[in-house]
């Protein structure tokens, strides 16, 4: 293996990976866990029935990163006043989803920190990791939320602004966020090919 995801058997994935990538991969899937927030802890003596319907939030997150990851199901961000009926039932459909969803995120990025943390090192200072197949699957989650976080953030448009962006000197301080997001690119797309074969 050289950098990318490959098959094992049982129908899991392992990737070789440095110090560093290690380190860069925690670091980015800590931060999305910050960003996405914490989870719904239950209440001691509260009915977990009740708490498994408990209504979330109706309005689009503020922050451009969080409503890439929670988008508008009907009405987009820039829809007019005419779509009043789209964003009532945008809010209906984000009041009883996006709790879930945000479960789902959360538990996609924790896994990849347990999965990184229990990694044993060889003795040229790196890592083979090797995901079963469902935690490919978290895997694949996280490194898509991870991937359009950063290219929110970076504001990745089309291709031919994004021949600017990939383009930068090394001493623009957006260069290792660029480097970082074509790398999770990289690895999202040998991780959907080895799941795939």
């Amino acid at each position: 293996m050289a950098g990318h995801f490959e098959p094992v058997p049982g129908g899991g994935a392992a990737v070789p990976l440095d110090e560093v990538e290690i380190a860069i991969l925690r670091s980015l899937a800590a931060q999305l866990l910050e960003l996405i927030g914490p989870g719904d802890e239950p209440v001691e003596g509260e009915d977990p029935l009740a708490a498994l319907f408990a209504e979330g939030p109706s309005e689009p997150p503020a922050d451009p990163a969080l409503a890439r990851l929670f988008p508008e199901a009907y009405a987009g961000p820039d829809a007019d006043e005419q779509d009043e009926e789209l964003r009532a039932l945008s809010a209906e459909f984000r009041r009883f989803t996006e709790k879930d969803l945000r479960s789902r995120k959360r538990a996609d990025a924790i896994a990849v920190v347990r999965s990184l943390d229990s990694l044993t090192a060889t003795g040229e200072g790196g890592a083979v990791l090797k995901l079963t197949a469902d935690e490919s699957l978290h895997w694949l989650g996280a490194l898509n939320d991870l991937r359009l976080t950063i290219g929110t953030r970076l504001e990745v448009g089309d291709e031919d602004e994004n021949a600017e962006l990939y383009r930068l000197p090394d001493s623009d301080p957006r260069k290792p966020m660029v480097m970082a997001y074509l790398w999770l690119g990289a690895l999202q797309e040998t991780l959907v090919d080895t799941l795939m074969s």
